[in-house]
């Protein structure tokens, strides 16, 4: 007969292992099988913000290709107006309006640009991609004072007031699906050093969707912070030195993908595969050396820059 300690030992050993294999076909299954939710079921128009380039560029793409008329949101109004004739090229049919907004700048006017936007339409789709860091690593003493305001005001000042200003609809139609694309500077690592403050605003978008979802979910609007790692786009070019994608750091086009994939379920999601299981080997590892790596790759690109 074996001993209590042992079987005890034995049980709990058995119920670890369960645990942690229903946690990975859970994953596989939301990855890869699960069916996107219709988008359309939330309204006709999505806006999205920083729309122009690298990921809110392709989530456009993405959501006019599952039949959303688009807001289109970035600063640059040639781009944007490059970016609505793509996509009527291939998508005639569908209606686009482009909003020029510098969320660095007056923001109160800007939103009120975009509340006039969305007057008559059903904007069931809201992507909070908009996000800027600094132009190079800088130890926080080094970082100009509007350079400082710069980052606040379009990483959590804009995402806070588009919100806002979109909302009430949602409410009023009783659905809605708002994602906040936040990072993995401020989640899957303890630290980022060289960033400090883009990966504090980044926290706080977290903090914001996880509080949206609660007070929101049984109102019938979805709120969702999707956490990227690196992905082949202009600004991880400054932090990181990444000039095109690879098997873990996927094009724009591939994480938008799979981000349209995940839209209307859980409240925070890694909707890249390989972003996920970065994610998992990261919680394996002691916060000491993941501080000196991120601080390794900080100082690497900061003598690249001043050299």
């Amino acid at each position: 007969m074996q001993p209590t300690w042992l079987l005890a030992l034995s049980i709990l050993g058995f119920l670890s292992f369960l645990t942690r294999s229903i946690s990975l076909l859970n994953w596989v299954f939301t990855t890869f099988f699960r069916s996107p939710k219709n988008l359309n079921n939330y309204g006709s128009w999505a806006l999205i913000t920083g729309a122009t380039d690298g990921i809110g560029k392709a989530f456009a793409n993405q959501l006019a290709r599952q039949g959303l008329n688009l807001i289109l949101v970035s600063r640059n109004l040639n781009k944007l107006k490059t970016v609505s004739a793509e996509i009527r090229a291939e998508l005639p049919h569908l209606k686009i309006k482009v909003v020029a907004q510098d969320f660095s700048g007056n923001i109160s006017a800007g939103v009120g640009l975009i509340e006039e936007a969305v007057k008559g339409v059903e904007v069931g789709v809201l992507i909070n991609n908009v996000g800027i860091t600094y132009p190079r690593a800088m130890y926080f003493h080094e970082v100009e004072e509007e350079v400082v305001k710069g980052i606040i005001r379009v990483n959590m000042e804009g995402t806070t007031w588009v919100t806002r200003a979109v909302l009430p609809g949602m409410l009023n139609r009783k659905r809605g699906a708002i994602v906040n694309v936040g990072s993995g500077a401020s989640i899957v690592v303890p630290s980022h050093p060289l960033y400090t403050i883009y990966a504090a605003t980044k926290a706080y978008i977290d903090k914001l969707s996880r509080s949206l979802y609660v007070e929101y979910k049984l109102r019938g609007i979805d709120v969702q912070c999707q956490v990227p790692l690196y992905v082949a786009t202009n600004l991880a070019s400054k932090v990181a030195s990444i000039e095109k994608s690879s098997m873990f750091v996927p094009s724009p086009e591939d994480y938008a993908k799979a981000a349209i994939r995940q839209i209307g379920y859980e409240p925070r999601c890694t909707p890249y595969w390989s972003h996920a299981v970065q994610w998992c080997l990261a919680r394996l590892l002691p916060d000491v050396l993941l501080d000196a790596w991120r601080l390794s790759i900080a100082l690497r690109r900061r003598a690249e820059v001043l050299a």
